[in-house]
């Protein structure tokens, strides 16, 4: 440890010892929690208008350089975002088209894919028996066989017993047997109950995703405007923090969302070669699946295993594909996360794995998957913004990988 470094922890020690001493900084401690828990609060009860606004928010952060180089031809902002847009939604109209196509073709053959299935789970069900089986007569004395229990005997010779019958008078005097009441009821099955308790939250999913479109174009379309009017709350050097912590927000996000897409198409696209190659059913979507799944922290690496693994299983391949297509996404994947990932998003976000890990903790607890898709975007943002404040540049430093100037 240096001497600037031990003048500096000093410093910080002098300061905290005498914020302890006053009761004004304390106080401002006690608003700040406060208010830190104001806002997590309406961050959870108002998680879908959220959700909606950081979506278009990244959304025309995207689209933002094509609408300027129209814009550089001589197109109006409304014209060229209009365009824009346009052509987004197309190329998502035949992505999506194309995925149809695959998942009509897998329900055709579910049933054939079942019984693969079934008789897959057959076999190592019953090699899994075997196993125990030679083994609980290695390792185990053989059981001795109980003694046969005694024949039943009669009450009487020649006459068998009889059970009691019980009769029951009713109201009229006429006597007759006990009927047993029947109740007749629908039983639902639990994929209908689950339907059922989130046909709420469908709607309202489907509801805020119809704002979406509109949101991100009326950002884009009136972007400057928005731009100006934002920097009108700022004066002097604030102004300039504001304008950066915009820029540098603007260009992590669209560094990181591009970066991820561009990765998981790479992958998607040699996936499909890959499965192809191999005769996997449905190469096309099980790739496309199995890519960008590939990009979900920590867990992408077994969540990529499962489509190509499972449809290999379902189309009764043999042993020796499914084993060459789990090691095409292990490799595919240390690639994407050893090589890529780093040169492509790493170089923008720069976040500790302590920061990413809490972040994805905090924001799916938060939003549940959105959360998890959102947390890294949102933290790096945050980032960005202490990163260009003189008072917040400490938090920069806690939630970055490494310290400015080391």
């Amino acid at each position: 440890m240096n001497t600037d470094q031990v003048i500096e922890i000093r410093h910080d020690e002098a300061l905290s010892g005498s914020a302890a001493k006053d009761p004004a900084a304390l106080s401002n401690y006690a608003l700040t929690i406060i208010a830190a828990g104001v806002l997590i609060a309406i961050l959870y009860w108002a998680r879908v208008v959220f959700i909606t606004t950081f979506i278009s928010v990244i959304i025309a952060l995207i689209l933002e350089p094509v609408v300027g180089i129209l814009t550089q031809l001589k197109l109006p902002r409304s014209l060229a975002t209009f365009v824009v847009g346009l052509a987004a939604a197309l190329i998502l109209y035949f992505a999506s088209l194309a995925a149809y196509n695959q998942l009509s073709g897998l329900a055709s053959d579910v049933p054939a894919f079942q019984d693969n299935l079934s008789a897959f789970v057959t076999n190592v069900t019953d090699r899994i028996k075997g196993i125990e089986n030679t083994t609980s007569r290695l390792l185990l004395p053989a059981p001795k066989t109980p003694p046969a229990p005694p024949p039943p005997q009669s009450t009487k010779k020649g006459r068998r017993a009889q059970t009691p019958q019980v009769d029951v008078t009713i109201p009229n005097g006429a006597t007759t047997g006990v009927i047993p009441e029947v109740r007749i009821h629908e039983d639902r099955s639990p994929i209908t109950d689950y339907i059922y308790a989130r046909l709420g939250t469908v709607y309202q999913f489907l509801l805020m995703a119809s704002f979406v479109p509109f949101l991100a174009y009326f950002m884009l379309s009136w972007r400057d405007h928005i731009y100006r009017s934002f920097l009108h709350f700022f004066h002097g050097d604030d102004k300039l923090a504001a304008a950066n912590s915009l820029d540098g927000v603007a260009t992590m996000a669209r560094a990181f969302v591009v970066g991820n897409f561009l990765i998981g198409l790479f992958l998607a696209a040699v996936s499909w070669a890959a499965f192809s190659a191999l005769r996997i059913p449905y190469p096309f979507i099980t790739g496309l699946l199995s890519g960008f799944l590939s990009l979900v922290p920590y867990i992408g690496m077994p969540l990529a295993a499962i489509p190509p693994v499972a449809s290999a299983l379902a189309g009764g391949e043999r042993g020796t594909v499914i084993l060459v297509a789990f090691l095409i996404v292990l490799i595919l994947h240390l690639i994407a996360m050893n090589v890529l990932y780093p040169k492509i998003v790493g170089a923008r976000v720069h976040l500790n794995p302590l920061v990413v890990t809490f972040s994805l903790m905090f924001w799916g607890f938060m939003w549940d998957a959105a959360g998890l898709v959102l947390a890294i975007p949102i933290t790096a943002g945050l980032k960005a913004v202490c990163d260009n404040v003189d008072s917040l540049r400490s938090f920069g430093r806690f939630l970055g990988d490494k310290i400015p100037g080391d």
